[in-house]
């Protein structure tokens, strides 16, 4: 497949609606004319309400929990604690080790300790106000350093309640140690005393050092589809239960144990689901909800509000790092140092991977021949971090990238020129000795980006002194007056589709029958679709592969094998490649049912044959048969062709646990961002004027609905630079709402300019490369560039707060 370079909007289909092309996506029209059913929207007969009642506390023992009087409210029809779990009374999406509801201990402000059905929402929530817990506060264990660092902090979980994982150097408040040594440090890797008299040698050696701490603060997902579900008792014993979810089956495998039923007695099919971003891979209702169903035979749904989507999903992982960098005075670099420490609150959730995907990445994309990087996941009593787009590849993206630019100021030298220096590319080796064996033009992209138009200057507007032109926008903040312009860069390096061992695979019933005359292809899978555009892509495939323009895509369920998580960029890679895999099954059958039947010409192979606009095709003879004659009438007795196959990627392993090598990862992407921002200096506002971005995708699947996806990763980079953090003190959060937690509308979004690279990796269905998340890694640091460039301060923190940039300690 020939290298190409296109941008998004020049590239026109080449099958009808098939790979390549845009189609519109089923879903689309429905969701803007707010017709589309999220899950939210779901109501049956006799359905009752649940509510859950959550710690106000976030650490205290539970000495007793009275539920007499939410009982005597009427309507109310069960109140729940963990007396009533049914099996298993933890779960976890890789270690056990959250309460179903709390039994001895609350470790996080809003964790679930009881749990009500009632016949109307406010009824049960009337009913939760009247439950009694009696508690011990205790102090909060808040300090993510001391947590990683001192052996006398306090312990969130007590010693021996959780079983310990030494493969990954677990122990106490650390979920996960990971380090990393490569080069000099190798040799003296058991010795703190030799770490440091390496470090003073390399120091020596260097022409220029720059030693930083960063801070990345917790980022919400921001969906605005809040959690909610509806579980419906079976008559087998078991539960139905519709919910907007990431991974179907990584539900249902926590949710079984936890009601005491084997996995097949709980049937999960998708609802709606508006938005997730990651922190749909947690469960949230989904165990509450069919317990009550089971309890009180009846249909139960829940619905969280704002505030408590807040408290019941997991976050992005707030990040401390210390970065040192060391080079020559040309730029090469000599040596990197990073300690990195990621909060990942109270329970586990994903943090033991995230800390394996942030320490491997940590340097980022650039060739360093000494690297000493120690990176720690812990426990605290802050709230609950899990996935989020970039997956601990942001907040390392945020430490690298800025110190690229420190260095380079120091060097006196362009921060481009500095990235081109010491830029990888194809048969490069990452930290962990792993080769890069797919292409990654970064030089290329680096230039392209820097080549891109700048917009004008303010000078040259028609109206220089236009409000929504401006820093502040309408609020009239200012005419101009203070304004500064600056530029920055970012580069993203991401791994793409699960690492560490993982057997990531996904599976595909691909069906082709005639109906009313017609080929009809089914594709069924329980990929989530979550907004990316799944749905259409899975029917562009099986068009190029089948020839078929009428394909119907069956909803999402466990009646079908597994697909995966929706996150990791790896859907369209995994469950595209299931689909493609299942499509080949089905099209080689269909051409040997022509051959017994004489329809092929005698010697003819497969690969000179092709399913196109519902025939069969011989590249030499021309059309053969129409499937409809081939097969025949499916609702008559005839022929009907279906394979369900599963498509793996290839194998990882994990990263060593004292010196960190290993091939971990499957795939790599990259993002180039450039940001063009105006800063209001003397009240410490922001406008950004544009973020052009460079990305190689492999392959283009869905032109329009790629460029939605680096526009919205973007946007979500922009978000974390600026303004998006959960504000977290002594444990409490203290912005829970939309008020005061700010997500970026449609006037803080500037124009992108969006460059696309076709650079295939051969390892990949159709060459394609994940495209979600590398652009969430790059845009933040571009714009905290761009706004140092304006305001030379030093801005460590993401996101950059107005006191820093007008230098106020608040």
């Amino acid at each position: 497949m020939a290298a190409t370079t296109r941008t998004v909007t020049d590239l026109s289909s080449t099958t009808k609606d098939g790979v390549g092309a845009s189609p519109r996506r089923p879903d689309g029209t429905l969701k803007v004319t707010g017709e589309f059913a999220y899950s939210s929207d779901m109501w049956m007969e006799d359905m009752l309400w649940g509510a859950t009642l959550r710690s106000p506390h976030p650490h205290a023992r539970i000495l007793g929990i009275d539920i007499t009087e939410a009982l005597k409210v009427p309507g109310v029809q069960a109140v729940l604690t963990h007396e009533d779990v049914p099996g298993a009374k933890r779960y976890g999406l890789e270690h056990q080790d959250q309460p179903v509801l709390a039994f001895d201990k609350v470790r996080y402000k809003g964790e679930s300790v009881a749990i009500v059905a009632a016949d109307h929402p406010e009824t049960a929530r009337r009913a939760m106000e009247r439950i009694k817990v009696e508690y011990e506060v205790l102090a909060p264990v808040s300090d993510s350093r001391r947590a990683a660092l001192d052996p006398d902090y306090p312990l969130v979980h007590d010693k021996g309640e959780l079983p310990e994982h030494p493969e990954i150097n677990q122990s106490g408040n650390r979920l996960r140690y990971q380090p990393i040594r490569t080069g000099s440090f190798v040799d003296v890797a058991g010795s703190k005393e030799g770490q440091e008299k390496t470090l003073e040698r390399l120091r020596a050696e260097a022409d220029a050092v720059v030693a930083t701490e960063y801070e990345v603060g917790m980022q919400d997902q921001a969906f605005l589809g809040p959690e909610s579900g509806l579980a419906v008792p079976a008559e087998d014993g078991g539960v139905d239960l519709y919910v907007a979810t990431q991974w179907l089956h990584v539900d249902q495998r926590q949710i079984a144990p936890a009601l005491g039923l084997s996995q097949d007695k709980v049937r999960l099919t998708l609802a709606g689901v508006g938005g997730a971003f990651g922190a749909r891979e947690d469960l949230s209702m989904q165990i509450h909800a069919c317990m009550l169903a089971l309890h009180t035979g009846k249909p139960v749904k829940f619905v969280y509000n704002r505030e408590e989507s807040f408290y019941g999903h997991v976050h992005r992982h707030p990040a401390k790092m210390r970065y040192e960098h060391g080079a020559k005075a040309d730029g090469t670099l000599l040596y990197a140092t990073l300690e990195i420490i990621v909060d990942g609150g109270a329970y586990a959730s994903a943090t033991p991977a995230v800390v394996g995907v942030a320490s491997s990445l940590g340097i980022g994309p650039y060739e360093v021949p000494n690297v000493l990087v120690d990176a720690y996941g812990v426990y605290t009593t802050n709230p609950p971090c899990g996935a989020m787009r970039g997956f601990g590849a942001v907040q390392a993206c945020f430490g690298y990238e800025s110190q690229m630019d420190k260095l380079a100021e120091k060097l006196g030298m362009h921060p481009v020129d500095l990235r081109l220096k010491n830029a990888m590319s194809q048969g490069s080796r990452i930290i962990t000795g792993q080769e890069i064996d797919m292409p990654l033009p970064m030089a290329e992209m680096l230039e392209r980006c820097r080549d891109l138009p700048m917009p004008v200057e303010r000078t040259e507007l028609d109206d220089p002194t236009d409000q929504r032109t401006l820093p502040g926008g309408v609020a009239g903040t200012t005419r101009g007056e203070g304004v500064v312009r600056g530029v920055g860069y970012g580069v993203g390096l991401k791994n793409l589709c699960f690492s560490e061992g993982f057997d990531d695979y996904s599976t595909a019933r691909v069906r082709l029958e005639v109906v009313n005359g017609e080929p009809v292809v089914l594709v069924h899978t329980a990929a989530a679709e979550v907004g990316q555009g799944l749905v259409t892509v899975k029917g562009q495939i099986a068009r190029t592969e089948l020839g078929v323009e009428k394909v119907v895509i069956a909803p999402s369920d466990t009646q079908v094998g597994s697909a995966g998580s929706s996150s990791a960029s790896r859907q369209s890679y995994m469950t595209g490649g299931a689909v493609r895999t299942a499509c080949a099954s089905v099209r080689a059958e269909v051409f040997e049912l022509a051959r017994s039947k004489g329809l092929v010409p005698a010697g003819a192979e497969d690969t000179e044959l092709a399913l196109d606009g519902g025939k069969i095709v011989s590249a030499t003879d021309g059309v053969l048969v129409s499937l409809a004659d081939l097969l025949g009438e499916s609702a008559q007795g005839g022929k009907v062709v279906e394979h369900t196959r599963e498509y793996h990627h290839r194998p990882t392993e994990m990263i060593d646990p004292e010196l960190g090598q290993g091939d971990s990862h499957n795939q790599f992407g990259m993002c180039v961002h450039r940001a063009v921002v105006d800063v209001d200096v003397e009240l410490g506002l922001v406008k950004v004027v544009a973020l052009d971005a460079v990305q190689d995708v492999g392959k283009i699947l869905h032109p329009q609905q790629l460029a939605g996806q680096i526009q919205g990763g973007s946007a979500q980079g922009l978000g974390l630079a600026l303004m998006e953090e959960i504000q977290v003190k002594d444990s409490e959060i203290r912005n829970p709402s939309f008020t005061d937690y700010l997500i970026p509308t449609i006037l803080d979004t500037p124009p992108m300019r969006i460059d696309v690279l076709e650079r295939p990796d051969p390892h990949a269905p159709y060459g394609l490369r994940g495209a979600g998340e590398p652009p969430t890694l790059s845009s933040t640091p571009a714009i905290v560039a761009a706004v140092r460039d304006a305001t030379r301060r030093p801005l460590t923190h993401a996101p950059v707060r107005p006191e820093d940039i007008v230098g106020i300690d608040l």
